[in-house]
């Protein structure tokens, strides 16, 4: 079985592929001090409590925090015998190439959510991806990934706007009964959640102004449910978006190897 590991600034998803489905999926916070045996402790009881057998034969691995990358390493060394696929470095081919400018590395994040929305839908789509930054993700007919935008996550705003300003309170993002608030808490919670709904319309129509074609809008990450509720922002929402991504490149990383094995 195939072990998918999507490493975040805030959060990592770890989730099993048994080639048709996944069987289940896990979320620890980022640590770049955890070692590979605390990992495999959290993860082996998880998966005994899921009744997941603890049969990896596979990892790949989509890390925008290069720290934790050696302690994954070991981890798949040490207790699955096998040398993970990393996104973004050179022996993980990618089934599109990225079209940037020459020298950037687009985050691995982005590389997979390119590659699972073209696999879902075709090209000519944007990806919002809600994490610790919310990303616009701009995948072409083919299937490259283009470029984007990249502005500050919701729960990172609400977190400088609470630490900026010693009288506003910290509140949990939620979509306000109406716009206009009658105390800070709703004040606030207005600003973020319709703020965030102007910032999301804003960019993907400008996206699709400078684009000059019809486009597809996807919603991915945690928080896309909750502005999907508000408006007709995406055509579709995929929390698991990411991870298909990196099945889709792991999918293409195999066939490949087995062309290369018979020539």
């Amino acid at each position: 079985m195939l072990l998918t590991i999507d490493c975040g600034n805030t959060n990592t998803v770890f989730a099993v592929w048994d080639g048709t489905q996944f069987l289940a999926t896990w979320r620890t916070s980022t640590e770049t001090t955890r070692t590979a045996d605390q990992y495999f402790v959290w993860l082996s009881t998880l998966m005994n409590i899921k009744g997941v057998k603890l049969d990896i034969t596979d990892v790949i691995i989509s890390s925008t925090v290069p720290r934790v990358v050696f302690n994954l390493r070991v981890l798949c060394d040490r207790y699955f015998g096998c040398r993970p696929l990393v996104v973004g470095k050179p022996d993980c081919l990618l089934p599109v190439p990225p079209r940037v400018d020459e020298g950037v590395r687009p985050g691995p994040d982005r590389l997979a959510n390119a590659a699972g929305a073209f696999d879902r839908h075709g090209g000519d789509v944007v990806v919002v991806d809600f994490g610790t930054a919310t990303n616009f993700d701009v995948v072409a007919h083919d299937g490259a990934y283009v470029g984007g935008v990249i502005s500050p996550g919701v729960n990172l705003s609400l977190e400088a706007l609470h630490q900026g300003a010693a009288a506003l309170p910290h509140v949990d993002i939620s979509r306000p009964e109406k716009v206009i608030g009658t105390d800070t808490v709703a004040c606030i919670q207005s600003g973020v959640f319709w703020g965030y709904i102007g910032l999301i319309e804003g960019i993907t129509a400008r996206i699709r102004a400078e684009y000059g074609r019809p486009m597809k809008i996807i919603g991915t990450g945690g928080l896309a449910p909750l502005f999907a509720q508000a408006e007709s922002l995406f055509d579709t929402v995929e929390d698991d978006l990411t991870l298909h991504g990196l099945c889709v490149i792991y999918d293409y990383n195999k066939a490949n190897s087995s062309i290369q094995e018979r020539a």
